[in-house]
């Protein structure tokens, strides 16, 4: 059994829920999102709760299970309170900022690095050395970040790089003679 699944949703007042089909669509002061979940779960709406329970025990069924469950509370939360991450940036010289739908990166190439702001994020760069993503989807949150640190990760003798906000980089010793 899972215990993730077994879990309500609590939906908080400022968001609500609609199930058609096999679709449960979830909408609130950050947006509107939807998850289409499979055919073997039965998703309810009852009392500002949302359940999701198997209708059968297959092993596939239960892998579903607390998946599912786990998207929708995701959904619900991206639409309430959003999700964000932050990235800082380490090195003589780097920086970014943002212009327009276009975060523009200096990381020590020989070019500035455009990155493209997708339409369901916002990006915002409070110090140059600072950049914070936010969004109401998780997935695509994680995914943004991920790329732009990907630019210019942190090596581990002097740190320099970008890496997300209270990540620790374990520093190697440097050679000796």
């Amino acid at each position: 059994m899972s215990r993730i699944g077994k879990k309500l949703i609590e939906l908080p007042e400022a968001v609500n829920a609609v199930i058609d089909n096999n679709t449960i669509q979830v909408s609130g002061p950050k947006g509107s999102r939807e998850f289409k979940f499979s055919d073997k779960l039965e998703v309810l709406i009852a009392d500002k709760n949302i359940s999701v329970t198997p209708r059968n025990s297959e092993k596939k069924t239960r892998q579903l299970w607390g998946m599912s469950r786990t998207q929708i509370a995701n959904l619900v939360k991206g639409v309430e309170k959003g999700f964000s991450k932050e990235l800082e940036i380490n090195g003589v010289g780097y920086r970014a900022a943002v212009q327009g739908n276009i975060l523009k990166l200096s990381l020590g190439y020989s070019h500035d690095v455009d990155f493209e702001i997708p339409s369901d994020v916002k990006i915002t760069c409070s110090k140059p050395t600072e950049i914070k993503i936010e969004g109401i989807d998780q997935q695509i949150v994680g995914e943004v970040s991920a790329k732009i640190r990907k630019w210019r990760s942190p090596e581990p003798y002097k740190g320099k790089g970008i890496r997300y906000k209270g990540e620790y980089i374990f520093a190697k010793e440097g050679k000796k003679k």
